[in-house]
């Protein structure tokens, strides 16, 4: 068997010895206790590996795959969830009833090119597997159907930068390496692709792409597509490359067919992504705003400026009470500006003088540009950090906490604002029988219009959360769709979005996607449920 030398822990964020202390842990209990004014709460144990019991596996590999395959109980725990609120609900319960019965590693694309023949061969479903950090339930063998078995397919042993183009600032990299392996191997040539999701640290490149990821600190190059140059994907039935250009206008784009296509079409093996020098010019700033309408002004009137600021982020007074800085009254907003070329002083102190305009009031701008280090931002910075580690102990104490994402046109925001807000809070007191909480951030900045990022958490029933969550799921997935917003704005599908995706795509667009996947993946093995319906 051929694995990763160093594996992420089977529950939780990251890997052994990472995470929150103990104090930390009893500092984040106690805080939501008296947020949700109980004396304390309790807190569960969740279940060693050991310990949970895990059918035997269905299939076998053959004799030729044995060398990459493992029915091993540590590797088919570690593979049967993402990082969602559901998944962690059913990791405490000791639930892996789905998990695959074989995990394949992948060391090079003859590899995949095997386990598809094998897969389609015995009817079993293949479920990509890069860094596992989805929250959509993207990574879950919950195949259904008529399948012999599932097969978790690991890319993370495809993990080299294979060539460098400094002339044209590109890279080819194969899809299964991980954010700081990939920013490592690009350091030498004095390049980066600046592409920072908050699971950057698990994050494989080829996952990225196929669930069209966006970046933070990335205002201006957001999405993942801004940097695909080039993509090559391994089908059931063939190999898609497409051709390696700046740009071109013959027809539909085979780069844009997979980028987004979460791994339902086809295996991304590398692809060749434009990069940018490593920034030496920065300039960065803290704004507080007594009113969030004169917050979502500032930053609509930067964003239609053309200042192409890295980062423009907005933080309503709940999102920063929520992680413990600011007073609990002020809409922050974050500005950040980098360069590799020229100093960016200019464009900042435009921005600020915008926000002014507004009645903005900065902080303090941070010693050569690092505001975003220091403060009310700095603080933020820390807990966005450290977020994905509270979800352990937060479930485990029966606190419903989760987030959902959408993007809307600035016409519409304060009326979709509103619906939100209504809906949400509305839907927390229903469910769990007390009022919650809810806070709100914008993650990106278009010019026509943000992705607003809401974060919810109720208390709720231990022996309930999953279908707690489900309705509030429920509920703010329908009036995101019924508001006219999108379902995922960086989130992907999964199978958690796939009813309100229905929705939101149109009915030929569906059915085309439809026909592609029954012309690339004939026997329907890749990751069924998913993007496309089984």
């Amino acid at each position: 068997m051929t694995s990763q030398a160093r594996k992420p822990v089977y529950c939780g964020w990251g890997y052994p010895g990472d995470g929150l202390s103990l104090d930390e842990e009893r500092d984040l209990l106690r805080t939501f206790a008296d947020r949700f004014g109980v004396v304390e709460l309790s807190h569960k144990a969740y279940p060693k590996a050991e310990e949970i019991t895990l059918r035997e596996p269905r299939i076998a590999p053959p004799e030729t795959l044995k060398p990459i395959c493992s029915t091993d109980r540590y590797d088919r725990l570690s593979h049967t969830y993402g990082q969602s609120y559901p998944d962690y609900v059913r990791m405490l319960k000791g639930d892996f009833g789905n998990a695959p019965d074989v995990v394949a590693w992948a060391n090079s694309e003859a590899d995949v090119v095997a386990v598809l023949d094998w897969a389609a061969d015995k009817k079993l479903a293949v479920i990509p597997y890069g860094g596992g950090t989805s929250v959509v339930g993207g990574v879950e063998p919950q195949i259904g159907g008529d399948f012999a078995g599932a097969v978790s397919l690991d890319l993370t042993g495809l993990d080299q930068v294979l060539e460098v183009d400094r002339e044209s600032r590109a890279a080819r990299i194969q899809g299964g390496i991980r954010g700081p392996a990939m920013e490592a191997g690009l350091r030498p040539h004095d390049l980066t692709m600046r592409h920072f999701p908050q699971s950057f640290e698990l994050a494989t490149l080829g996952g990225m792409i196929a669930t069209r990821s966006g970046g933070h600190f990335a205002t201006r190059y957001t999405h993942i597509d801004d940097f695909v140059e080039q993509v090559r994907c391994v089908t059931p039935t063939g190999v898609i490359e497409s051709r390696r250009l700046p740009g071109s206008g013959a027809g539909p784009s085979p780069d844009r067919l997979l980028i987004g296509s979460e791994g339902a079409l086809g295996i991304i093996t590398e692809a060749w992504m434009r990069l940018q020098d490593r920034p030496t010019y920065r300039a960065s700033d803290t704004v507080l705003f007594k009113a969030m309408k004169n917050a979502v002004a500032a930053i609509r009137e930067i964003s239609q400026a053309a200042l192409y600021p890295a980062n423009l982020r907005l933080l309503d007074p709940q999102e920063s009470a929520l992680n413990g800085f600011g007073d609990g009254n002020s809409t922050m907003v974050v500005l950040g500006f980098e360069n590799a070329d020229h100093p960016v002083d200019e464009w900042a102190k435009r921005a600020l003088e915008i926000c002014a305009d507004h009645g903005g009031r900065p902080e303090g701008s941070g010693e050569d540009g690092d505001a975003h280090k220091s403060g009310s931002a700095g603080a933020w910075r820390t807990a966005f950090i450290r977020m994905p580690h509270m979800r352990k102990p937060l479930v485990a104490a029966g606190i419903i906490h989760d987030t959902f994402e959408t993007a809307i046109t600035w016409d519409r925001f304060a009326d979709f604002q509103a619906q939100i807000e209504k809906a949400t809070k509305s839907a927390l007191r229903e469910v769990t029988g007390r009022d919650g909480f809810m806070s709100t951030r914008f993650t990106h900045v278009y010019p026509d219009g943000p992705a607003p990022y809401y974060t919810f958490m109720g208390l709720g029933h231990p022996d309930a959360l999953l279908e707690q969550w489900g309705e509030l799921k429920r509920a703010v997935s329908d009036a995101v769709i019924e508001n006219g917003g999108t379902i995922t704005h960086h989130h992907a599908v999964g199978r958690d979005h796939m009813p309100w995706y229905r929705q939101q795509r149109p009915d030929l667009h569906g059915a085309a996607l439809g026909a592609v996947k029954a012309t690339l993946d004939p026997e329907g093995v890749l990751n069924p449920g998913v993007l496309v319906a089984d």
